[in-house]
């Protein structure tokens, strides 16, 4: 009957009070987020469940009071990683929003809530983040923010890793400086320059592994959108693809050109997640040494910055 447990058979009401009781049931800590004083929910706010998804609060507001309905697929996709489903709940939440759920023949989005908890535990130590298959960002600690500037300034659609590498500078935002250095802008997923030890490397492996996920995945639009975009705008995206190479990007050394705190050389190593091939991107300090201490001091500027946007 309705009004029993609060939910209709209607996709409104159905879909804004279940997004509200996964919500007051992930407490804050399981998210990574610091616990705060005067807190009088177990679960997460309304704000920290759109920090967590990318979504403004106000649109996190209308959802749950029904007011709107038909969210994409992005950002359904966005909701499930943050509020922590397992494969059936996140299925359950895209037909509840009039989407059908995720073919199994789709570059995989979803982040398992184990492996949220662990990459949670490095925030401090390590600045981390998690790549589907297209290289398009789907999560990221605060750490990683401190250092490479909070992806939430950018644009969905340019927080995609090959993008914003291949794409010309003058496509960007930014541009490029009196010494030759591209300057990052709007487009780019680190909002100040980062230079590879050996980005010549760094480029063919991103290509090929680009090209291992296209066979994985030859009916994913998005990943396709991806391979042509950077096919048509890139010269040297377009030769390296002709060379046919099939591999995967595993480890770089990087100089983080931080505004703040300096020159940052971290090490830059990239983990799978199975057979989801998340690709879990992971830059460290060597211990003891001034990078670790600059790393630190990026970290902090992260939350600091969280915690004064915050409510």
């Amino acid at each position: 009957m309705e009004g029993t447990t609060g939910l209709t058979t209607g996709l409104t009401t159905g879909l804004g009070t279940t997004l509200r009781l996964w919500r007051d049931r992930l407490p804050a800590s399981a998210a990574g987020l610091p616990a705060r004083r005067g807190r009088r929910t177990s679960g997460l706010r309304r704000e920290e469940l759109a920090e967590l998804a990318g979504l403004s609060v106000d649109y996190v507001v209308r959802l749950e009071q029904g007011r709107a309905t038909s969210p994409s697929p992005q950002v359904a996709g966005a909701l499930a990683r943050a509020l922590q489903l397992d494969d059936g709940e996140r299925d359950h939440l895209f037909r509840l929003a009039g989407l059908a759920p995720l073919s199994r023949e789709a570059v995989p989005r979803h982040i398992t809530p184990g492996v949220q908890r662990m990459l949670a535990r490095l925030d401090g130590t390590a600045a981390v983040a998690v790549f589907a298959a297209d290289w398009q960002l789907l999560w990221w600690n605060r750490t990683w923010a401190g250092l490479f500037g909070d992806p939430l300034e950018v644009p969905e659609r340019w927080r995609n890793f090959a993008r914003s590498g291949f794409l010309p500078a003058e496509a960007d935002d930014g541009g490029v400086d009196g010494g030759g250095t591209v300057v990052a802008g709007g487009r780019r997923l680190s909002r100040w320059p980062v230079v590879s030890v050996d980005e010549t490397a760094v480029r063919a492996a991103v290509v090929a592994d680009l090209r291992r996920a296209s066979g994985r995945y030859p009916r994913d639009r998005a990943l396709a959108a991806v391979v042509r975009e950077l096919s048509e705008g890139s010269e040297d995206f377009a030769a390296l693809w002709a060379t046919g190479a099939v591999g995967a990007h595993r480890a770089d050394h990087k100089v983080v050109h931080h505004p703040a705190v300096g020159p940052t050389t971290v090490d830059c190593d990239v983990l799978t997640d199975g057979d989801a091939d998340l690709k879990i991107v992971v830059m460290t300090a060597v211990p003891g040494s001034e990078d670790e201490s600059r790393l630190q001091l990026a970290a902090l500027a992260g939350q600091v910055g969280a915690s004064s946007a915050a409510p």
